[in-house]
């Protein structure tokens, strides 16, 4: 006898899903090569073929059958949030290891696919900003503010050789989470501050139109219904509400809620990362106390914190607060009468 669930639909299928996630993702990726340098394609490229080449090691050594755990995506979602969230143009051992963390540690360790508790990808990219925090800072500057471009072939001589004919100052540049944080601690004004290269029309200078493509992509994954509202929503009301407040205590040292919305990784983590249903929470008041806190520390991560950026720190903060979310947000039972 067939076991429940009883209607199926092949939709809602774990590779349809993670499909329609990975082609959300392609207009962030497009725009991110364009403003930033065909990079973005080696670190893809590289995350991607370890993230299959572990994943399949590691089936063969649990004696499971690797073609249905390598055709359902997973592998491959987790590997490109990894290599979007890190810097281009770095040492190849650096996506590596980042996949390791990722597919070996934080989700085999656990049993694989469904009983991980942390998100995969951000747990990578925690484990490498902690341990190799130079590497992690070294971001290819935008179009327009890089002193040089980078081809298709310099980019696979840095990944790769770590050799190349260009300093790295000519094609890096510091994001704007850092300098804001650098410069306010130098006693810079918020308006020079904001003139400097770094920073955009309303966000961080070219990742404010990546941040748009990811923007575009998120509506549609709630237009096909891949996600609800509630996470982004919720998540993005987090980030802005508290920059807001910060700003209005102590607006010169904080920013303002618009430029925390369009810059770092607000809007991937907004729709693509706390999203993860795995390991988000899972009922309806549960994921708006879930991403409104994630949102939250967010923010005060990027202002009091350590690191520029907060969006992996404070998914991986609210992963273990999940669990204890779901179980005091259930819904009432239908035909309960309420206490």
């Amino acid at each position: 006898m067939i076991g429940s669930p009883f209607i199926r639909s092949a939709n809602n299928s774990v590779s349809v899903v993670m499909t329609k996630v990975m082609i959300a993702l392609i207009p962030g990726v497009l725009v991110h090569a364009w403003l930033f340098g065909p990079g973005i394609w080696v670190s893809l490229l590289v995350c991607a073929a370890v993230a299959f080449g572990l994943e399949y090691l590691v089936l063969l050594m649990r004696g499971l059958p690797a073609k249905p755990f390598l055709s359902d995506g997973s592998v491959l979602l987790t590997a490109m949030l990894l290599a979007l969230s890190l810097p281009t143009l770095a040492p190849w051992w650096l996506y590596a290891l980042g996949v390791v963390f990722a597919v070996l540690i934080a989700k085999h360790l656990y049993g694989g696919l469904g009983q991980n508790p942390f998100n995969p990808a951000m747990v990578g990219y925690a484990a490498l900003i902690v341990s190799f925090p130079v590497y992690m800072t070294q971001w290819p500057g935008p179009a327009g503010v890089a002193l040089h471009s980078i081809s298709l072939a310099d980019a696979f001589d840095l990944v790769f050789a770590g050799q190349s004919s260009i300093s790295p100052d000519a094609y890096t540049a510091a994001t704007a989470l850092d300098t804001w944080k650098t410069q306010t601690r130098l006693g810079l004004s918020p308006d020079k501050i904001l003139a400097l290269p770094a920073f955009g029309g309303f966000g961080a200078r070219g990742v404010e139109f990546v941040a748009l493509a990811y923007l575009a992509g998120g509506l549609a994954l709630l237009v096909n219904r891949v996600i609800t509202w509630h996470i982004p929503a919720a998540f993005l009301g987090g980030v802005a509400l508290t920059a807001a407040a910060l700003h209005g205590i102590d607006p010169a040292h904080q920013a303002g809620p618009l430029f925390h919305l369009f810059a770092g990784a607000t809007l991937l983590g907004a729709f693509f990362i706390a999203t993860d249903p795995v390991t988000a929470a899972s009922t309806p008041r549960g994921k708006l106390i879930y991403a409104g806190l994630a949102g939250f520390l967010t923010v005060i991560i990027r202002a009091f914190g350590g690191y520029p950026d907060g969006v992996a720190f404070a998914v991986l903060l609210m992963n273990i607060a999940a669990p204890f979310i779901d179980a005091y947000t259930q819904p009432r039972v239908f035909g309960q009468k309420s206490k």
